[in-house]
């Protein structure tokens, strides 16, 4: 029996970098594959498994204000990801009315592990610009997998509490209301750059390596010599893909264990 794959968001424009040596075109079957950077390599994978990443809004947003890029990244992916989750989940019962939540929720696992095991080779080599996008693609697709896990379990995957939840399983912050107040200061500024602007911009490399360990943070990659281990050629994917796939796993099992433990309760979680 085949499982029905989640629905895939709209396609992604990485965070621009600057441009290395241009490398040869994509294999034209990888067309839906994410695309990556002026020059990085793009691997011939499946479209329906091809990892995708954040869109470029939401790129320029974190690159603009890195030290609040996780909760940016929560806020977008409730708003994207949210209603994707909410139809998936929805077609999945009409088509299988009687299949079992942790049978919904284990399929969403299964797809997402797979393709969050697959980014971690997108941009392994690319150094430091392709690791920033590995882990931001990475972040994507765990918080992609966890409003799924919360679609399956009968929670809204649209209630704003989810950002909350994603920041907490993440473990960008302890404790829910510490990572309210978070979202609350990151949605704040988000209006203020909207009607201001960014206001000036620091050198890109140091943006780059402060978002990239702060999407690091996201993801599970917890130490920082993983991002560096990235520059090194052939280890680096290894790593890469080791790693995404060991903190993706690691994510659901928390995720399923909170959405069981609340069950169908509107959208809205109890106190923790």
């Amino acid at each position: 029996m085949t499982d029905s794959a989640p629905v895939d968001g709209q396609p992604t424009v990485p965070l621009p970098v600057p441009s290395p040596p241009a490398a040869p075109a994509p294999p034209q079957a990888a067309a839906a594959v994410p695309e990556a950077a002026p020059g990085l390599p793009v691997p011939a994978v499946a479209a329906e498994d091809a990892p995708e990443g954040p869109p470029a809004r939401l790129w320029d947003r974190m690159r603009e204000d890195p030290q609040y890029a996780p909760e940016h990244l929560a806020l977008e992916a409730v708003r994207r990801l949210g209603p994707e989750a909410a139809r998936w989940a929805a077609r999945a019962r009409a088509e299988r009315p009687g299949a079992p939540t942790e049978e919904l929720a284990e399929q969403a696992v299964r797809r997402f592990v797979n393709r969050a095991r697959l980014s971690g080779a997108v941009s392994g080599a690319a150094g430091l610009p392709g690791a920033v996008i590995d882990v931001g693609v990475l972040a994507w697709t765990q918080a992609r997998m966890v409003l799924h896990i919360a679609a399956a379990h009968g929670i809204d995957p649209t209630h704003p509490d989810r950002a909350t939840d994603l920041l907490v399983l993440q473990k960008v912050h302890k404790v829910a209301e510490t990572a309210r107040l978070a979202l609350g200061v990151a949605a704040g500024r988000e209006r203020a750059g909207a009607l201001f602007g960014s206001g000036g911009q620091a050198a890109l490399g140091k943006v780059m390596l402060r978002l990239g360990v702060r999407l690091a943070q996201m993801a599970g990659v917890r130490a920082a010599k993983r991002i560096f281990a990235k520059v090194i050629p052939g280890a680096a994917i290894i790593l890469g893909t080791w790693a995404n796939s060991s903190a993706t796993k690691d994510l659901a099992e928390r995720s399923r264990q909170l959405y069981r433990s609340m069950g169908p309760a509107g959208g809205v979680p109890r106190p923790r």
